[in-house]
């Protein structure tokens, strides 16, 4: 059997998304076909509400792979929906040759690249015959100097001088000779122009170490006082009032570890943020929810759920700030050493980490007394 009842998905989830999941899972157990497919059967079975740890235990696919070869095949598809679109060269068909053998851990990278940035990028790995660390390190260079206002002088925006203006610029920034000699060589292999290798040649002379911006701490508060948790009750209104008005108010639903507050019959949820003056003092600020270890500068110690408090009015570049921006239709926060070419979303007020409490229970209890 390939479900049982014990990790079978629930039926709502399978009428909403029919899948022949029976077969999927027969075809990612026995590994028929390649990578693509199996990214393919492992999103259909996802969507048909098979957990990663369910699909684990039916076909030995781990959770990490199962989301690479979805991100990967995911990326593939986009490069063919290219393909087809402007009805690319042979040398197009090859690139997706190559890719649809093997190839999943290289485009996994390329994810956050847009479609046209994906066929730049593709086209460069194969040609120099990259591997998923150089494409990793390919894909955030194309991606940062997209971002730049300005073309850096002596360097174009093909991807071979993109990844040279990196080079370039890490070079600079070190102090170890070993280290910097071999950027300065990887730069001078991957180079396009000539302008861009005689930038590059010159710190073989210019020892000169230019220091990097280092990146500004995040503002982060923990709430520490019981106090200091508020509770949102709703408000019924002023007295006199018809029983129905009572009646008609939403039942409140908490959920921790910041008391986050969801209406029933509602959409949109609310929280209630102590009255500091950071606060106080923005002018549309939002609310939004994170894992303490996805921070641009994660926090040290065991992972957590932390807030984050945006003030969408601060859309002006800071260098010490950290902003919201859109990365292909999905909100992350970044830093910026430099201003970039691309809308800021907002800028980040503070990073809020919940109040730790040994025993939500306690507080609760007024028999309890303090030693």
């Amino acid at each position: 059997m390939t479900a049982t009842p014990e990790n079978s998905p629930n039926q709502q989830q399978q009428s909403t998304y029919p899948v022949d999941a029976e077969n999927l899972i027969g075809l990612l157990r026995r590994k028929e076909g390649n990578w693509v497919e199996w990214g393919n059967a492992c999103a259909a079975l996802q969507k048909a509400g098979y957990t990663s740890q369910q699909i684990f235990e039916e076909t030995g696919f781990e959770p990490v792979q199962q989301n690479q070869v979805i991100v990967g095949s995911q990326v593939y598809t986009s490069l063919v929906n290219a393909n087809i679109k402007e009805n690319m060269s042979s040398s197009r068909t090859d690139v997706l040759s190559r890719f649809q053998r093997t190839g999943s851990d290289i485009l996994y990278e390329l994810r956050i690249l847009t479609q046209e940035q994906r066929i730049i990028a593709t086209e460069f790995i194969v040609a120099h015959n990259l591997d998923v660390d150089d494409a990793k390190d390919l894909a955030k260079a194309i991606k940062d100097f997209a971002r730049m206002k300005t073309i850096p002088e002596g360097f174009s925006d093909s991807p071979g001088d993109i990844v040279a203006y990196q080079c370039w610029k890490q070079a600079r920034q070190q102090n170890d000779l070993q280290n910097r000699s071999r950027l300065i060589a990887k730069g001078l292999k991957l180079a396009d122009s000539q302008t861009s290798r005689k930038q590059l040649e010159q710190l073989l002379t210019d020892f000169t170490v230019v220091s990097q911006r280092p990146a500004p701490r995040l503002p982060v508060y923990r709430l520490e006082q019981e106090e200091e948790l508020p509770r949102i009750l709703p408000v019924v209104g002023k007295l006199p009032l018809n029983t129905e008005d009572l009646k008609a108010v939403p039942i409140v639903e908490e959920v921790e570890p910041f008391r986050i507050v969801k209406f029933s019959g509602g959409a949109g949820a609310w929280v209630a943020i102590p009255g500091w003056r950071v606060v106080m003092q923005a002018e549309d600020p939002v609310a939004i929810v994170e894992n303490s270890d996805r921070l641009p500068n994660p926090i040290p110690g065991a992972t957590e759920e932390v807030l984050l408090i945006i003030d969408r009015s601060q859309r002006q570049w800071h260098e010490d700030g950290y902003f919201i921006v859109d990365q292909d239709g999905k909100v992350v926060m970044q830093w910026f050493d430099e201003e970039p070419n691309i809308p800021l979303l907002g800028r980040a007020l503070l990073v809020l980490r919940p109040k730790k409490i040994l025993d939500g229970e306690l507080i609760k209890d007024l028999w309890q007394v303090e030693e």
